[in-house]
């Protein structure tokens, strides 16, 4: 028997699976659902419906209970047994109590009795949906409260900071599409997620794309789907990632790396909310909040004929640019405490405290890659740190492994690194404390001071030092 093609019928983005031996059923519960804007699929037994929901997405099953190939309540049970639990509703033409308490107890959440009106049947459908819409909503807001701690969190309250926190509060009451710029590790999918979080569509699907990610030839069908058969290896029906966020919000991370083909399919997926798959004939209606993000400056890429103008300004809407770490002062110093104490919980440590020489580092570098590179560095600073403290020997494994400060760091307008910092401490104290004092300003044992000293070619012993010779 055949299954009807989802995308081929119907103008929303809801798809219900239809099972039932008798063909007539199966097309008159479809024409019924279609002419209420529902996708149908359809299947006359319990092996195919349950390789539908296992490979296919559905929101609904609709089920008659005597089916071959198994029954109805072989289907329930497989359903209910799967990782996205979708409603089921049993459909029976006898009147047994038995048989409706057994469908619910394997977990149907609904029974009809057959013959059925249209009006009852419709009910059903909208009562199972709406509940699973509030089973989604609620594992996401549990999901958002277990999370909080893994770096949901915006972190910072320079200037910059709170009119990005300001934006974000004001915009996340609407339905505007958002475009974040920024340079890279600035935290734009952060933004982004904490717009969707405090919107109304928070317990709907946060779905992430990132445009260069995804090789050329396959951008389209991951964004709008494809119909099985519309190209080598499409052996199934597969819908893309616009409709796997219908009813939440779709994250186009690097915007600007999309080919002007796919820029001009997705134009008009923002003007008419509308996509179609590749090698499909209709439209499907989707509802998604769309927000973009780019580290490229998209102005500049419009006047290289690389981005499209009438695309740019439908994803313009509403404009929040990231600063740089280097713009936020005071931020690192809290994101560098935050990430210690994640890290450090994270470990099982007891990470509390940072030395001088850490403090001078984190304070005095210019963070090309920002808060990704900063949380990187703390990261593996707790990895090997031995004490209670963070120190820079830590970051950088005793080595010249750390990030290059001369390419940001400054003292009064020049260049400084660690190595420019500690040199210049031993030069400033050597005549006045000891070699033990010393190393522990900075936050190192004697042998690494000593080894420094020696590349630094400093020969003068210095005060206190007893057994330098």
């Amino acid at each position: 028997m055949r299954a009807s093609n989802p995308s081929s019928r119907s103008q929303s983005a809801v798809r219900v699976l239809v099972i039932d031996d008798d063909l007539g059923v199966r097309e008159s519960i479809e024409l019924l659902l279609t002419s209420k804007g529902y996708a149908v699929t359809h299947v006359s037994t319990a092996s195919e419906g349950i390789k539908w929901v296992f490979t296919g997405r559905v929101d609904l099953v609709v089920t008659d209970m005597r089916l071959p190939h198994g029954s109805g309540l072989d289907l329930v049970a497989a359903v209910s047994s799967s990782q996205e639990a979708v409603p089921v509703i049993v459909m029976t033409g006898y009147s047994s109590v038995e048989t409706a308490v057994q469908a619910l107890r394997h977990g149907a959440v609904d029974y009809l009795i057959k013959p059925y009106n249209n009006e009852e049947f419709i009910y059903s459908v909208e009562r199972a949906l709406s509940e699973r819409r509030m089973r989604r909503e609620n594992a996401m807001l549990k999901r958002n409260l277990q999370n909080v701690f893994e770096s949901k969190e915006i972190i910072g309250e320079s200037i910059g900071m709170k009119r990005v926190l300001d934006l974000i509060r004001k915009v996340a009451r609407t339905d505007a599409t958002v475009c974040i710029s920024g340079e890279s590790g600035t935290g734009k999918e952060l933004v982004a997620q904490a717009i969707h979080r405090e919107s109304a569509r928070a317990g709907a699907p946060f779905v992430t794309v990132n445009c260069g990610a995804i090789p050329i030839e396959l951008v389209e069908s991951e964004l709008f789907g494809h119909v099985k058969g519309s190209f080598t290896g499409a052996t199934t029906t597969s819908e893309g990632l616009i409709m796997e966020a219908h009813g939440g919000s779709l994250f186009l991370d690097e915007i600007g790396e999309l080919q002007p083909s796919v820029q001009v399919k997705l134009l008009r997926a923002l003007q008419e909310r509308v996509v179609r798959p590749v090698g499909g004939r209709e439209s499907i209606r989707v509802d998604v909040r769309f927000i973009a993000a780019s580290n490229k400056d998209l102005k500049q890429a419009m006047a290289r004929g690389e981005f499209r103008e009438d695309l740019f300004y439908r994803l313009n809407v509403f404009n929040i640019h990231v600063p740089p770490l280097r713009e936020r002062e005071g931020d690192v110093a809290l994101l560098v405490r935050y990430f210690m104490n994640h890290y450090s919980k994270k470990m099982g440590k007891r990470i509390h405290q940072m030395d001088g020489n850490f403090k001078a580092f984190v304070k005095r570098y210019h963070w090309p890659g920002n808060v990704r590179e900063l949380q990187n560095m703390v990261e593996r600073a707790a990895i090997l740190a031995d004490s209670d403290v963070l120190s820079y020997d830590d970051m950088s494994d005793g080595q010249q492994s750390a990030p290059d400060l001369a390419s940001g760091a400054s003292i009064d307008g020049q260049p400084l690194t660690v190595e420019d910092y500690m040199r210049e401490i031993v030069k400033q104290y050597q005549s006045t404390h000891s070699e033990i004092e010393i190393a522990r300003m900075l936050g190192i044992g004697r042998k690494a001071l000593w080894v420094r000293r020696r590349r630094w070619a400093m020969t003068r012993p210095l005060l206190g030092n007893k057994t330098n010779g």
